[in-house]
């Protein structure tokens, strides 16, 4: 067995599909880089979002594909946030949870193959809030 580089993972979009009573769901878009000169084959994908060290938003998938040797894809995860996971976020923001103008963000995943195949992946980072509203003058 070889060893492989990790995979580069992003979020290339995200829409709103609808969910029930207390809860946010959207499909998130995942472009998937395989910097490897082997395919990645994957049967499931699983996402879970945190942002400012707290679990967000997570998804399941039964998609099934492969990733190209050298190459990229597309894959589509739904995500739900539960009214009360974003309350506790607003909080925490209000509350000067973080670094001040900054949101942390963290995504871990897997998609999941066979035997000892499951790929893991991670991709984290921060976000700027726009500052132009809060300083906006009367």
């Amino acid at each position: 067995m070889t060893a492989r580089d990790p995979l580069q993972v992003t979020v290339a979009g995200v829409e709103p599909i609808p969910g029930e009573g207390m809860e946010l769901r959207m499909l998130v878009k995942l472009r998937v880089q395989n910097p490897n000169d082997t395919p990645v084959d994957y049967d499931g994908v699983a996402l879970e979002m945190e942002v400012q060290g707290r679990t967000f938003a997570t998804g399941v998938s039964d998609a099934t594909g492969s990733v190209p040797r050298f190459g990229e894809t597309v894959i589509e995860v739904p995500v739900t946030a539960s009214a009360f996971r974003m309350a506790r976020q607003a909080l925490g923001l209000m509350s000067g949870g973080g670094m001040p103008g900054k949101i942390s963000y963290e995504m871990t995943g897997k998609l999941n193959g066979s035997g000892f195949s499951t790929v893991r992946f991670q991709s984290k980072g921060d976000f700027e809030l726009p500052t132009g509203a809060a300083q906006a003058s009367p």
